[in-house]
């Protein structure tokens, strides 16, 4: 019984530093935790379907809604730029979606000067803050996250005069736009999705988020602390709703990129989408020296970026190779 504990104080840190992803506990779904209040955002027209038929656990910290950013936070890239008028080569603007504990910079300080220099209007929001993490995005429920997506969606499409976005986002941004287009009225309003390290399946972390079964105390804190992790758990009954009736929207074209080497999203071909207008690419497929894992593959990696341009204009798609992605 030693041994056990002292294995799961070790790997805690891992699983609630670097991803906190965990599983609900069996207990949940007999008594669950006091229903959550959602975001105080702008009213949204309801679902059609229900989104949550369990309810999650109320979170001890209120999550925040957008507020003012520091000084680092305004880009001279040429993103983020609502003056920007799409052109006829690329007539939807691009709204990039971050990760769990990433922002609407830090994110992509790489992709979004590499899609402006293409030629793309491209814009990033930073979602599920909550108020004792400012500027770290990703924490709040993840229901709540895809509302607030649905209202950045809109104040895109109103500034730049299109009729729909794609979307590319990476780890939980891959994922959580499947739940603004399922629930939300994003079907209406985005032509593509690109998922880069999506977790459309939530991750078991290689098994070891099932050690958090053995101290059910820390899973509910953590619960109530940072939903928008355990919302990400393998099983969890918010993805279990998200992917009943199939993993795809009809008229919604979906690119999901992966890396084998996916230390945090496992297994890594979880991560892959099943349907209709579907491309699944792992990218040591295309460059077997593509070596990347979770956060690179998003932040990094040349091969990811080269396909994510592809699949935004596949009408003038170029192959990827090792030597192209540098192009």
């Amino acid at each position: 019984m030693k041994h056990r504990w002292a294995r799961l104080l070790a790997v805690l840190p891992v699983v609630t530093l670097a991803v906190g992803l965990t599983t609900p506990p069996a207990a949940a779904h007999t008594s669950p935790l006091p229903p959550r209040k959602p975001f105080d955002l702008p009213r949204l027209p309801p679902p059609t379907t229900p989104l949550l038929h369990e309810p999650l656990g109320a979170p001890l910290l209120r999550p925040s809604t957008e507020r003012a950013r520091p000084p680092w936070a305004a880009t001279n890239r040429g993103w983020n730029d609502f003056s920007c008028a799409p052109s006829s080569a690329h007539p939807r603007p691009v709204v990039l979606v971050h990760g769990t504990f990433a922002n609407r910079v830090n994110n992509w300080l790489g992709l979004a000067p590499y899609l402006v220099r293409r030629g793309y209007c491209v814009f990033s929001l930073t979602y599920g803050e909550l108020p004792v993490l400012p500027f770290v995005g990703g924490l709040g429920p993840i229901d709540a996250s895809a509302r607030q997506l649905a209202a950045y969606v809109h104040r895109v499409l109103a500034a730049t005069g299109a009729r729909k976005v794609d979307i590319v986002g990476h780890s939980q941004g891959g994922m959580m736009p499947r739940v603004y287009l399922k629930y939300y009225g994003g079907r209406h309003k985005v032509h593509t999705l690109v998922g880069i390290a999506p977790d459309n399946r939530g991750t078991d972390l290689h098994g070891l988020t099932k050690l958090l079964e053995a101290a059910p105390a820390v899973t509910r804190t953590l619960h109530g602390l940072t939903p928008g992790l355990v919302d990400q758990g393998a099983g969890s009954p918010l993805l279990r709703h998200l992917n009943a009736g199939g993993d795809t929207l009809p008229g919604i074209h979906y690119t999901v990129i992966a890396s084998r080497y996916d230390e945090v999203i496992t297994p890594h071909w979880s991560q892959f989408l099943h349907g209709r207008h579907v491309h699944n690419i792992e990218v040591q497929d295309l460059c077997p020296l593509d070596f990347s894992l979770h956060a690179p593959v998003g932040l990094f990696d040349p091969v990811a970026w080269h396909e994510t341009a592809n699949a935004l204009d596949p009408a003038h798609a170029i192959p990827t190779t090792c030597a192209s992605a540098l192009r």
